[in-house]
């Protein structure tokens, strides 16, 4: 029996009353919580559980075998795809239904049904429910599953995928609810195809970049136009693009042109401050994908490698699953929530995906012609406004009736009604891909059957938004690169700010065909890799938006680069790689620039400390710890008035990459000088007092080792109860690092095959199967992907089916 849950008796008194709002979250009843036979007792599993079972489940074309192995990992044998799905549904369930249901009431604004109208003191109305409505959320959701029901491939799978969700549901009894539903006091509702198109949607949300429409609006609005170009340039010098510097496109996308009022109109409307917060993702959300070829490696065989980065959540946002049926069989992991297999492998191909970090969402400013906001004004003439009642309902309460007025844009996000306490009068729509519904679910369900590369191809157009890079390696040798999505073919800096919205001026020109998208299949340097960086250099001739990494692709690029006779464990360990290619780039400039005759005691001591820095974020090393907050005190200190300049406004700032090559390039360098005081303050000047003041703050720290400062964790997703998360794990890595492990964000599944005649791969992610905290498996992986250790992936013959890697079996036949 795992102990984490049974630290519950104190969590019951202490982590209810102080982690949940007693009065609006609705505590729960405590005596049927407590009860021995239908309270949170019941959710402790034993340590010889079996997970057998022999079910019916009366919409089954035929027989599904399924087998699960010592790591609770299944391996389902089905003789359709249809029967496949359905079971998959049901497994999901099984093993992950609280966190499922979560995920899609938050992403269809429904937490006010759960937790009440506020949360320790948050609105939960304002900043959750009322904010996803207005994204647009349940919209782009029912048009996805519109777009769904067009195509009976994906229909049929969501549907199945449906059925076998509430089978399981069905069957559940009250004591039988994952611990979550008892904490907070409600049971489960039927699933339905809609809120697969919500988890996706979610998704969607997560991986979309460049949201800092407003932040970027206020920040040019201090700077002027001509600063914000120096410290926003937008491709960086020291940039080592996807495909290789100087690659000639020959393109049919006609490329858009800059509207003559774009001066006018569009830089100055930068002059209304805005305090609304875009609704940004965590910047940090990004991958790592690269693939070896045949010549490159010592078997001869490609070497696919992937690494999504992600919040670091339990229970975890993946579940690893093996789906074999007559035509295909697939491994890898999955998103509880959809059906099919999402980054994984068959017998003939294996794929991965990073984030494309391009900007597909706009703010548009709009005109009403009185503030009933009935009618707007667009092309010259005023157009009916429509609406939608979104019915948000409040436990404890009545239900909220938001009206949202939608646009020839989109939704209206932001008005009088909605965050308003600093509304300088304006309203915005807002415009997002995700809006169009997309059957981007098709992509994955025919890349798990896809064969060869011209399979992959056709598969990846299916896909929308986000965008993304899909890389491929096959058995015969090809490996290949692409940039998937529908973009928009935008004019130079066209979406950075929020435009005008009173005429098409501003409107999206067109979409880059998806021929003309950034690609490379079996490039001469026998490698192709992605780390968020931009995928072209500026020959590329459209405007490709968002916030890109540099140093990761840079570094792994270089690695690559360098390398021949490549095996897995070579992959294993650049994968789990520590180097620090900014600290290399950023730490001799720093060092030879400081003025170290105005340094304290305690200064000099950590500018010694980073002397013989290898410039490795190893867990406990303490050069990374003083690196980190000297650099990071150097932008506060440097940026603060140019950029907050005392104001309570969004605002954006300099990424390290363009800070540190204006630095080196410009040595006058204006932005050092501070505004509020009477004396011209130089780099030097500002690199000593940062340091000083980062000395004197890692004075109070009782550890520099850098894991101990970082201090990694992986938090319940229900606001990170402690006793269900895992806390302060010895872990290396970090921002702009291969292994790019922050505090709660890092590499959600680690996975790396190679395509020999018999396939091999290896995977670990930071969780478990199991969603329930009663149960050892449940955090199972977590200590093996913090030590940088893979698990062997068994891929199950169906003549292993009494071998001894089987623990447990699942029958599901007709009934």
């Amino acid at each position: 029996m795992r102990v984490v849950p049974f630290i519950i008796t104190a969590a019951v008194t202490i982590g209810l009353i102080t982690v949940l709002n007693s009065k609006l979250a609705g505590l729960p009843p405590l005596g049927k919580f407590l009860s021995p036979s239908h309270g949170f007792w019941q959710n402790a599993e034993p340590a010889d559980a079996s997970f057998s079972v022999e079910a019916k489940l009366g919409q089954l074309n035929d027989k599904v075998d399924v087998y699960l192995d010592e790591r609770l990992v299944p391996h389902v044998f089905a003789q359709n795809s249809r029967d496949a799905y359905m079971v998959q549904g049901y497994l999901h369930a099984k093993f992950r239904l609280w966190q499922m249901e979560f995920q899609t009431h938050a992403a269809a604004g429904r937490l006010c049904e759960i937790l009440g109208e506020t949360r320790n003191g948050v609105s939960i109305l304002e900043k959750a429910d009322r904010k996803f409505r207005r994204l647009g959320m349940v919209y782009a959701a029912e048009r996805a599953v519109a777009k769904m029901n067009q195509h009976p491939e994906i229909k049929e799978a969501v549907e199945a995928y449906t059925i076998g969700v509430n089978a399981y549901i069905s069957q559940l009894k009250p004591s039988q609810y994952p611990i979550e539903y008892k904490l907070l006091d409600y049971a489960p509702e039927a699933w339905t195809p809609l809120k697969c198109a919500l988890f996706l949607q979610y998704m969607s949300l997560d991986l979309s970049n460049d949201q800092d429409d407003f932040a970027a609006t206020n920040t040019l609005h201090q700077l002027g136009l001509t600063d914000f170009e120096k410290l926003f340039p937008r491709q960086a010098d020291s940039l080592d693009p996807i495909l290789p510097k100087g690659t000639p496109f020959e393109l049919k996308t006609p490329v858009p042109l800059k509207p003559a009022q774009a001066d006018s109109l569009y830089y100055a409307a930068a002059n209304n401050a805005i305090a609304y917060e875009t609704p940004v993702t965590n910047p940090n959300n990004g991958s790592n994908n690269w693939v070896v070829g045949p010549g490159k490696t010592a078997d001869s065989a490609a070497i696919l490698c992937n690494d999504p980065h992600l919040g670091l959540n339990l229970p975890s946002l993946w579940y690893e699953i093996q789906l074999h049926t007559p035509d295909y069989n697939v491994y890898g992991v999955s998103f509880p929530g959809a059906p099919a297999v999402v980054i994984g492998f068959n017998d003939s191909i294996a794929w991965g995906v990073t984030n494309a970090m391009r900007d597909v969402m706009d703010f548009y400013d709009i005109q009403w012609r009185d503030s009933t906001m009935n009618e707007y004004w667009y092309n010259g003439e005023w157009v009916k406004t429509e609406w939608r009642n979104e019915v948000i309902g409040i436990r404890g309460g009545a239900d909220y009736i938001d009206k949202i007025p939608v646009t020839v844009w989109g939704p209206v996000m932001y008005d009088g009604t909605y965050q308003n306490e600093l509304n300088n009068g304006h309203t915005y729509a807002i415009k997002w891909m995700a809006h169009e519904g997309g059957t981007e679910l098709n992509t994955f369900i025919q890349l798990n059957k896809a064969k060869n590369y011209s399979e992959y191809l056709s598969a990846i157009r299916n896909f929308i938004c986000p965008g993304q890079n899909f890389v491929f390696a096959s058995k015969r040798g090809t490996i290949a690169w692409w940039q998937q999505a529908t973009f928009p073919a935008k004019w130079r800096r066209q979406g950075d700010f929020v435009m005008p919205g009173i005429d098409s001026t501003f409107a999206w020109q067109g979409f880059i065909a998806e021929d003309d998208n950034v690609h490379m299949v079996n490039p001469e340097r026998g490698f192709v890799s992605s780390a968020n960086q931009f995928p072209a250099d500026t020959s590329y001739p459209f405007y490709l938006g968002g916030f890109h990494d540099v140093y990761r692709g840079y570094i792994i690029n270089r690695k690559l680069r360098a390398m021949s006779g490549i095996t897995v464990e070579d992959m294993m360990q650049m994968q789990t790689d520590n180097y620090n290619v900014f600290g290399e780039i950023a730490l001799p400039y720093m060092q030879k620039q400081v003025d170290s005759s105005r340094l304290t005691e305690d200064a000099l001591t950590m500018l010694g400390k980073l002397r013989d820095w290898d410039y490795r974020a190893d867990t406990n090393s303490v050069g990374m710890t003083v690196f980190f907050r000297w650099w990071q005190q150097f932008k506060d200190t440097v940026f603060r008035d140019d950029i907050v300049a005392g104001k309570a406004l969004p605002a954006m700032w300099p990424g390290d990459h363009d800070i540190i090559d204006l630095l080196k390039k410009d040595t006058s360098f204006q932005f050092a000088d501070l505004k509020g005081t009477s004396a011209i303050e130089t780099v030097p000047m500002m690199l000593a007092a940062s340091l000083n003041a980062a000395a004197s703050a890692l004075g109070k720290e009782a550890s520099l080792a850098w894991g101990s400062y970082k201090d990694t964790r992986i938090g319940h997703l229900l606001q990170g109860l402690p006793a269900f998360s895992r806390m302060h794990l010895p872990i290396g890595g970090g921002a702009k690092i291969i292994n790019a492990t922050t505090g709660n964000h890092g590499p959600s599944w680690r996975v790396i095959v190679q395509m020999s005649s018999t396939t091999k791969a290896y995977g670990v992610y930071p969780g478990g199967q199991q969603g329930n905290p009663g149960s050892r498996y449940y955090d199972q992986f977590v200590d093996t992907w913090a030590a940088g250790k893979y698990y062997p992936l068994w891929i199950m013959h169906p003549t292993e089916s009494g071998g001894e890697k089987v623990k447990w079996t699942m029958h599901f036949t007709k009934g």
